[in-house]
């Protein structure tokens, strides 16, 4: 994805009018043109916006590659309006019923590992009432085999359900967001900007309807 597409995807998620988003490249750079700024000042722009998307789930270099597995279905759990916050605490609440383990520093035994993600898969396939998500059937092309994919496909279906997707189709939204609609061509930084947008439309739908996810499995 490139500086320009990240920048207009963060902007969106920031919720900023024309006006505001350029005070904010102008109180970063001088300039208030996104396409006026170097690759120095985009990325200045960027940290700018991602300060304004509130706490994530941070992903540390020591951390597992279990442990990063598990933050980032977490995070896929609450873009899917299943958990109610990112926030780290409530993810190591979850692994401390699963396993034990009072971190996910500690996330280093296959075993639990296993234990805590197939836990996390199974209590978003019930709370979406989606079966297939994370899951691999055979005889269909690879692109629908892949959970991001997956994932997107169930939050386009519901936001298109009550008419708050931002574009006709999921082809559409793509060109608009990557210049091409080809969903193989995405990167692992493209999905999490995908799930980022259309997880926040999703869960401003949730709220306008009252419901909200549920905390423990």
């Amino acid at each position: 994805m490139s500086d320009l597409a990240r920048i207009h995807i963060l902007k969106k998620q920031a919720g900023l009018d024309d006006d505001a988003y350029r005070d904010l490249l102008e109180r970063e750079t001088g300039k208030r043109s996104a396409r006026a700024l170097s690759p120095r000042e985009r990325q200045a722009v960027i940290r700018a916006l991602m300060r304004l998307q509130g706490p994530v789930l941070e992903l540390a270099a020591d951390r597992s590659a279990y442990a990063r597995k598990l933050r980032a279905l977490w995070c896929t759990g609450y873009w899917l309006g299943v958990i109610d916050t990112r926030a780290p605490e409530a993810m190591r609440a979850f692994l401390k019923r699963q396993t034990g383990l009072d971190s996910d520093r500690f996330l280093r035994d296959p075993k639990d590992a296993d234990k805590a993600i197939e836990a996390l898969k199974d209590w978003i396939r019930r709370k979406t009432a989606n079966p297939g998500l994370f899951r691999i059937e055979k005889g269909l092309p690879a692109i629908y085999n892949n959970p991001q994919f997956q994932v997107v496909l169930h939050v386009w279906s519901k936001l298109a359900a009550v008419q708050a997707a931002p574009s006709s189709t999921l082809t559409g939204y793509l060109i608009d967001t990557f210049g091409h609609g080809d969903p193989e061509r995405l990167n692992g930084a493209d999905w999490i900007a995908v799930h980022r947008e259309l997880g926040t439309l999703y869960r401003a739908t949730l709220v306008r309807r009252g419901a909200r996810g549920t905390r423990r499995p």
